[in-house]
């Protein structure tokens, strides 16, 4: 079975489960999808970030790694802001470059020293200042447990090429 992200003409979103690719296709042109919100058939599917799951042997990450969650979590979470709050996925993306750009002209990069230098600012040993940087999963996994405030800045579709 494969689930899919689906939008109609209207911009009503919703998802589908499917035998295969070739069932929603053949669904799509017996005219067989209906938008539950609207009754209308004009069905298509929606950007869809893919789920990437980690293998057995990769689960621990190293400092090096620069993922603050697991791969697919960031536009995953990005696609259902944009479904709940209704922002056409162009709008979304452009607005998180924008933020993206103000990241990095506004705060200190401290490549892989993020976690460590983050704690210093939160115990005041460091100046407060706005940082960015790299972390490994089980870095900000810590730095959450430690009620420690950060933000993973969601990788974007041209980050991947």
């Amino acid at each position: 079975m494969i689930k899919f992200s689906l939008v109609c003409h209207e911009g009503h979103d919703f998802e589908g489960w499917f035998q295969s690719g070739a069932a929603y296709e053949a669904q799509v042109a017996a005219k067989q999808l209906v938008c539950p919100h609207c009754g209308t058939h004009s069905v298509n599917k929606a950007i869809m970030a893919p789920a990437v799951a980690k293998s057995a042997t990769n689960k621990s990450a190293t400092s090096e790694t620069p993922a603050p969650k697991e791969v697919g979590a960031p536009s995953e979470a990005v696609a259902a802001a944009a479904a709940d709050m209704k922002i056409p996925p162009q709008e979304l993306h452009r607005l998180l470059r924008q933020f993206r750009q103000e990241v990095h002209t506004k705060a200190e990069y401290v490549g892989g020293k993020f976690a460590e230098e983050a704690r210093r600012i939160h115990f005041e040993e460091s100046p407060a200042r706005g940082i960015y940087g790299e972390a490994s999963v089980d870095e900000a996994r810590e730095l959450a447990e430690d009620g420690i405030p950060f933000l993973p800045v969601p990788r974007l579709p041209e980050d991947l090429n």
